[in-house]
């Protein structure tokens, strides 16, 4: 009985002793839980049971040089749903995608996702809210965000650039200011239960975001009003592939206006073609510039002492280079000139003496000087650099086409900054977009002043410079950019395009580089028109105009006295525009209406003699050199009713133009390759039965012609 006892006693002892450890090491146990790992653990928790709704800073304004506000952000309603919140999530869907104009399957598989947070749709219009907040659906709320608004639609689209779903920048300004302008996201943090239903007590924190800075530019908004207007005209006269004007401050580098063509609205970015978005042409396309660039020969010339203005040069209409005569755009050439008269006349042979006499070296070397082999550092992304044949396989022949803007490519604001050099004494400037960065409130945090790059030339060359394109504009070429009461200094310019082994037949790049007023320039434009359709295409017939019109508009409203000492151009009335030689089309045996067609779009005035429906022979005949402008007569006959058809000259056609000429002539086309039609299977004037397979080879075609 005693040992039964004292065993009892023991296991109790034990048991006790067990019992005491357990409680223990559970008193521990919590302790170690509440005082060491208790924020940890209480921060998961909390973790657990909230929810975090981001709020979106509020985007920095964009405004010109004036204060006026080009872009700004405005407050919408974003829709966002807690998914386990919602039981009838087909239901649900079904209400929501009607108050918000989704589609419902969309929305069900946006309320079918594993996750606590989905958005359903960002930045709604206002009736929408208020359809889905009359809803009063548990777990479907609005939170407050911000929409970009561009205040003039499209005006400067590819300067300002636009944003993406996040309200972060993506092209433009927006883009490359994106830090500046888009603050600080704030937050709103909700407690839920595990299943996403309110609980009482809850934690309901609100974290503001902060508001991003404003961006004030250099751009006038009137001055790019007048641009955009410009543009607009020119758009609708030639439908060329592509516009562009640049007005800069000459003294400052300031960007005053860029506009393009064609053109997007910022806000709605997603309805155009990427192609028109993704590239700034001002700061991107690559181009011949054509006799624009003379500017850069004659300053590097002038500056060596290669030429002198009282220099003089006999110009038969033509020089002999290497193996390659090159033409004057002055049929018969211009005589005996001095340089003065070289640059008032845009001589080719002239400017191609006086930069054989620069030499290949200097040559180059002022190219590098003017920046032309770099790019600018504007603040916009994209920008490409010029084109440049090294200086080490640059031939005699590339100095002679370079020297007259050929056989070299720049960008626009390559060129305008460039040449803009010669009207601020000679100095380049790096372009300069942005003048400050101010906070919400307006205070400036950082100016941008006016950066010099160098020397390019002295100031004596400089002035010398301006006189001889002063007088470019007020007797030369240049006359329809002169701008009553202010005059004007500047360049003409008309290159043809290259392609793919060589220039494009018929596709031509007009442009204008001038500075008003001529005695003390206040404003620098580049007007760059990329193949214009129609018979006009010369830099003096396209670009010349709209330079005068913007140049005008801009000195007025900049309050820029007239001097009423300006001298008119003499006869402008009276002026000729320039003319070249070109190719007369072949167009026997087309159908009248496309003859007449393609020879209004070469620039030549057609008559025709006899009646019927196709051409049977014409004058002058297909190849033969002439004047454009020249006229040329079309001999009709009837359709032939036999079952043979005459083949005609398929050359320079589209794949499209020519499978629609022999459609209606009762051919088939069958095309190989791409381009402009360089072969044909049956020759012109032969004859083939109605309904036969005509093979046509396409390619690129090589036609040099050279003119201002």
């Amino acid at each position: 009985m005693q040992t039964t006892n004292i065993l009892i006693r023991k296991r109790i002892t034990i048991l006790f002793l067990t019992t005491v450890a357990v409680f223990l090491f559970l008193v521990l146990r919590l302790g170690w839980l509440q005082l060491v790992e208790g924020d940890r653990l209480r921060a998961e928790a909390l973790d657990i049971r909230t929810r975090d709704v981001p709020v979106e800073a509020k985007r920095g304004a964009i405004l010109d040089r004036n204060g006026n506000e080009l872009v700004t952000s405005i407050s919408v309603d974003s829709a966002y749903a807690f998914p386990p919140q919602i039981v009838d999530k087909r239901g649900t869907a079904d209400k929501i995608a009607g108050a918000l104009g989704m589609d419902k399957e969309d929305v069900y598989k946006k309320l079918t996702q594993n996750v606590g947070f989905v958005w359903l749709k960002r930045r709604i219009d206002y009736e929408s809210s208020q359809k889905l907040k009359a809803l009063k659906i548990d777990g479907v709320e609005l939170v407050e965000e911000n929409r970009r608004f561009y205040r003039q639609d499209s005006l400067a689209a590819h300067l300002l650039g636009f944003v993406g779903d996040d309200n972060q920048g993506l092209t433009g300004c927006e883009s490359v200011y994106d830090n500046e302008l888009r603050g600080v996201p704030g937050r709103i943090v909700i407690e839920k239960d595990a299943v996403g239903r309110s609980i009482p007590e809850a934690v309901h924190k609100y974290i503001p975001s902060v508001p991003g800075n404003n961006l004030v530019l250099t751009i006038d908004q009137t001055i790019q009003f007048f641009v955009e207007r410009e543009l607009d005209k020119i758009t609708e006269s030639y439908h060329p592939k592509l516009a562009v004007m640049i007005v800069m401050n000459p003294k400052t580098g300031e960007i005053l206006a860029m506009g393009n063509r064609p053109t997007f609205n910022p806000g709605e970015w997603q309805r155009y073609p990427q192609s028109v978005w993704d590239h700034n042409p001002s700061i991107w396309y690559n181009y011949e510039p054509g006799s624009t660039f003379k500017i850069i020969t004659a300053a590097s010339a002038l500056e060596e002492g290669a030429v002198r203005t009282s220099d003089t040069f006999n110009d038969p209409g033509f020089i002999k280079v290497a193996d390659r005569t090159i033409r004057c755009w002055y049929d018969g050439g211009h005589g005996l000139q001095t340089f003065e008269e070289v640059c008032q006349n845009s001589c080719n042979p002239g400017f191609i003496t006086v930069g054989l006499r620069l030499g290949k070296e200097k040559f180059y070397k002022y190219i590098n000087k003017f920046g032309l082999d770099q790019k600018t550092g504007i603040s916009l992304p994209g920008e490409e650099v010029g084109i440049q044949i090294p200086e080490n396989e640059a031939t005699d022949l590339n100095i002679a086409t370079m020297s007259i803007g050929q056989s070299i490519a720049v960008t626009p604001i390559q060129l305008a900054c460039a040449a803009s050099a010669v009207a601020n004494g000679g100095v380049l400037l790096k372009p300069t977009l942005v003048k400050a960065i101010t906070d919400p409130n307006g205070k400036v945090l950082k100016e941008f002043k006016a950066e010099p790059v160098r020397q390019v030339i002295s100031k004596d060359t400089a002035q010398t410079l301006m006189r001889l394109l002063t007088n470019v504009v007020q007797k030369g070429t240049g006359r329809n950019a002169f701008v009553d009461g202010y005059g004007a200094a500047g360049k003409t310019g008309t290159a043809q395009v290259v392609g793919p082994g060589g220039y494009v037949d018929g596709k031509y790049v007009a442009s204008f580089m001038g500075f008003a007023p001529a005695d003390d320039p206040q404003i620098a434009a580049l007007v760059m028109v990329a193949e214009p359709n129609g018979p006009n295409y010369f830099g003096s017939q396209v670009a010349a105009p709209a330079f005068k019109a913007v140049a005008l508009d801009s000195l007025h409203y900049l309050k820029v006295p007239e001097r009423t000492e300006i001298e008119k151009p003499r006869d402008p009335f009276m002026f000729q525009e320039p003319k070249s030689r070109v190719v007369v089309p072949n167009v026997v045996n087309y159908p009248v209406e496309d003859a007449q067609k393609v020879l209004k779009n070469a620039g030549f005035v057609v008559q025709t003699r006899g009646q019927g429906g196709f051409v049977s022979n014409q004058v002058p005949k297909g190849g033969v050199d002439v004047l454009n402008g020249s006229t040329v007569i079309l001999e009709l006959q009837e359709i032939d009713a036999s079952n043979e058809v005459a083949m005609p000259d398929l050359k320079g056609l589209t794949i499209k133009e020519a499978g629609s000429l022999l459609e209606k002539l009762g051919l088939v086309l069958s095309p190989a390759g791409t381009g402009l039609a360089i072969g044909q299977q049956s020759p012109p004037g032969s004859k083939v039965p109605r309904g036969t397979t005509i093979n046509v080879e396409f390619g690129e075609s090589f036609v040099q012609t050279l003119h201002d």
